[in-house]
């Protein structure tokens, strides 16, 4: 049984008037841990390949029409499901392990990991990987791409391999499926991770959530690039070359979620999701 480790302990402790040291301390520590404990990026590769992935899925309807499109290009995926999602729709995850396409975890309800005690932490994991039984891979990224190093720390104990990204088509707030084509097609190179979203879970309504500019950006992303690149899950783009298991370390405010919630509330014409992403490391 593996003893648990003192780090995120021995961090809270550092605290008062010690901010540099506190800041040096976490600085060494991810860089020791990185090897052991670091976030995927990217993958160094000489081969064509490219890892599509989705978050906060899975959707009734916008979760099949990402497999349509997939399929007409012969692309395979990686798709970060919502626990809470995936115990609603079921069968849409089947179908999804079942078109050959890699299903990972994206906690259950979608909180900002940093910003939950541990004890809830270990629960949004556990319950997304119960609700993702029994196709869900020991793949994992945090909500919001946020995780401080007891978040880290937490999903490693537990045998999760974390996955970032190294291309965005920010489609959680773009709305304009050439500026989202173009934005791909300009960063997307052999190795590359790339991040789009079949389902917004978010604190939005559902009719908020509309992804059809994100699907047709996809489809002239992999019409452009499919000629020359192929689109692979995460497991096998790492098998192709060099993984890059980087310190993706990022907290957010701590009002972060209020500031989401009152955006909604106050019925802000701008997608409060961009506010999320603004607070995201670029891979």
């Amino acid at each position: 049984m593996m003893r648990e480790c003192r780090l995120p302990r021995l961090l809270r402790s550092l605290k008062g008037p010690m901010p540099r040291l506190q800041r040096a301390v976490h600085l060494g520590l991810s860089m020791a841990t990185s090897r052991v404990m670091g976030t995927l990026t990217r993958v160094s590769t000489s081969a064509p390949l490219v890892a599509l992935t989705f978050d906060d899925g899975p959707h009734s309807v916008f979760t099949l029409r990402v497999l349509a499109v997939l399929e007409r290009y012969d692309a395979r995926a990686t798709f970060f499901m919502v626990g809470e999602a995936a115990q609603r729709l079921p069968y849409i995850v089947a179908r999804v392990a079942a078109a050959g396409h890699v299903v990972g975890g994206h906690s259950w309800d979608h909180p900002s990991f940093p910003l939950i005690s541990r004890k809830e932490r270990v629960r949004q994991i556990r319950a997304c990987a119960q609700a993702l039984r029994p196709y869900g891979q020991a793949w994992f990224r945090p909500p919001f791409g946020h995780q401080d190093l007891a978040t880290r720390f937490d999903l490693w104990r537990m045998g999760y391999r974390v996955v970032a990204w190294s291309a965005h088509a920010l489609d959680s707030q773009e709305r304009d499926p050439d500026a989202m084509a173009a934005r791909l097609i300009d960063r997307i190179r052999p190795g590359s991770i790339v991040l789009l979203h079949d389902s917004l879970f978010t604190l939005l309504p559902e009719s908020n959530a509309d992804r059809s500019a994100m699907l047709e950006a996809l489809e002239r992303v992999l019409a452009e690039l499919s000629g020359r690149l192929r689109f692979v899950t995460v497991p096998e783009l790492i098998r192709a070359g060099r993984p890059h298991w980087d310190n993706w370390l990022g907290v957010p405010p701590r009002d972060f979620m209020s500031r989401l919630t009152r955006s909604v509330d106050d019925g802000a014409t701008a997608n409060p999701i961009g506010t999320v992403h603004s607070l995201e490391i670029s891979g």
